[in-house]
């Protein structure tokens, strides 16, 4: 049974500690770091059967008993913490993003590759069902080469104007996920992006310095064109939706609803919308990046998302937000 710490008992730290008691075998919450150790915090760490509990995430690394941690803490400790984790020997899974900035990203990688332990990033979208099922169609050859990839990805409500300065903005914090699918599900890398970007849905965060809609075209090394489309508002519900069209045929895949019944009457048709929230979307999700996480270490198989995807994505929103400044497209041999 691999002992566990979770770094971090926010929201998604939470997310993760119900996720591996409920269904992710081999795998036991030993101890959990909060800052603040409320009631809620308590329960959680009663039903895992944790042992420990503390304010000091140091002390997960100091216990000798765990084998790896969980990094769920605020963006901006995600790569100091990693460094340490890694340099006490435990395996590390880490939400994205590692960092904002290049420099620290690489500190994590080359403490990664000095260590030999496996290091994941929470890049949970490439564990969710409907994306697996496009991508191993596209993977088996059934559409062909590619030629096109689509990928829509709409909030169902903004954050607010407050969460924009430690988010990194829209592309950094939003639009990494696709990037990283046009990745995923072509299985090309990029060479060139362009984008642009408006405020539509809230002044509020154009005020803070960000954009809340945006329209990303990326140029794959293979050739073919991936479009991405961004908004922070979808007033029907979480949208997430996307398409991978190909030289012998297309596949898509749509929303996931709370049931598939449509009704059809002279009134009209219709069907329910969207999941609301990208919790309810994408839990099991959640569940499954850390599964594989837990069999990368327990087998030695190498992790299914590493620090390079994790780098690479972050390159590719750092390209679409100079594109959209300066309003051209960015070769991404001006990052590399």
């Amino acid at each position: 049974m691999l002992q566990i710490g979770v770094i971090g008992a926010g929201r998604i730290g939470q997310v993760h500690i119900r996720g591996i008691c409920s269904g992710v075998p081999h795998a036991h919450i030993r101890g959990i770091a909060a800052p603040h150790i409320t009631e809620t915090v308590e329960a959680l760490a009663n039903n895992a059967g944790a042992e420990v509990l503390t304010q000091d995430f140091r002390a997960l690394l100091r216990d000798p008993k765990i084998d790896a941690v969980l990094i769920c803490s605020p963006t901006d400790t995600h790569a100091d913490i990693s460094v340490e984790a890694l340099a006490a020997g435990k395996h590390v899974f880490c939400e994205k993003p590692v960092d904002l900035g290049l420099v620290k990203i690489q500190t994590v990688i080359d403490a990664v590759e000095a260590s030999g332990l496996k290091y994941q990033v929470g890049f949970n979208r490439r564990f969710d069902h409907n994306f697996q099922a496009l991508r191993r169609t596209v993977a088996d050859g059934r559409i062909g080469q590619v030629h096109m990839v689509k990928i829509c990805s709409r909030d169902s409500e903004p954050p607010t104007a407050r969460f924009i300065p430690s988010s990194g903005g829209l592309f950094l914090d939003m639009s990494v996920h696709d990037l990283d699918m046009a990745r995923y599900l072509s299985g090309s890398e990029v060479d060139e992006v362009y984008a642009a970007g408006s405020v539509l849905v809230d002044e509020a965060i154009g005020r803070a310095g960000d954009v809340d809609t945006a329209a990303i075209l990326l140029k794959l090394r293979s050739g073919a064109l991936a479009l991405i489309d961004n908004s922070r508002q979808a007033v029907y519900g979480y949208d997430q939706r996307a398409e991978v069209f190909g030289s012998l045929g297309c596949v898509s895949i749509g929303n996931d609803a709370p049931s598939t019944a449509v009704l059809s009457t002279a009134a009209g048709i219709t069907a329910e919308k969207p999941l609301w929230f990208f919790l309810e979307r994408y839990l099991p999700a959640f569940q499954e990046e850390v599964r594989q996480f837990i069999d990368a270490i327990e087998n030695d198989y190498p992790v299914p998302v590493g620090i390079q995807d994790a780098r690479e994505a972050t390159l590719l929103a750092m390209a679409c937000a100079r594109s959209a400044r300066e309003g051209r497209p960015v070769s991404m041999a001006e990052f590399r």
